[in-house]
């Protein structure tokens, strides 16, 4: 009669994460949901998901997703997997790698772009790298 309602494999892969305005996280976050920031996050970032950055969005570390909308300031090196879009209040400091890249008119970008077959699964490439500093 009852179902199980919370399974816990679905949840976290369609989990979305919100870092409100005013709100600033000093650290690395890593989530195999989405996430928007519309806050500050001082640190890296490394999600399996969609990254939102709001236009009052602020990162200053590496970003490692799946797909990427981007309108607000990133100062570090965005590797997305899919496509990355800058909107036209996007302000992007540091190399860019990924699949597909859309740029609007008045978006700011400054540093070098590798795009097309360079990227291949950059989760396992990020997840190898985890375990080789682990073991080191």
């Amino acid at each position: 009669m009852f179902q199980k309602a919370n399974k816990t494999s679905d949840s976290t892969a369609t989990s979305i994460n919100l870092i409100g305005n005013g709100t600033t996280i000093i650290g690395d976050i890593k989530s195999s949901g989405d996430l928007r920031i519309d806050g500050t996050l001082k640190g890296n970032l490394s999600i399996s998901g969609k990254l939102v950055v709001g236009p009052s969005g602020n990162i200053e570390g590496n970003i490692i997703c799946q797909n990427a909308d981007i309108s607000g300031e990133i100062h570090g090196k965005v590797t997305v997997s899919e496509l990355l879009s800058l909107k036209a209040s996007a302000k992007v400091l540091g190399d860019i790698v990924t699949g597909k890249i859309s740029i609007e008119p008045n978006a700011t970008f400054t540093g070098t772009c590798n795009m097309g077959a360079v990227v291949k699964n950059i989760t396992n490439v990020s997840e190898k790298r985890e375990a080789a500093t682990q073991t080191a």
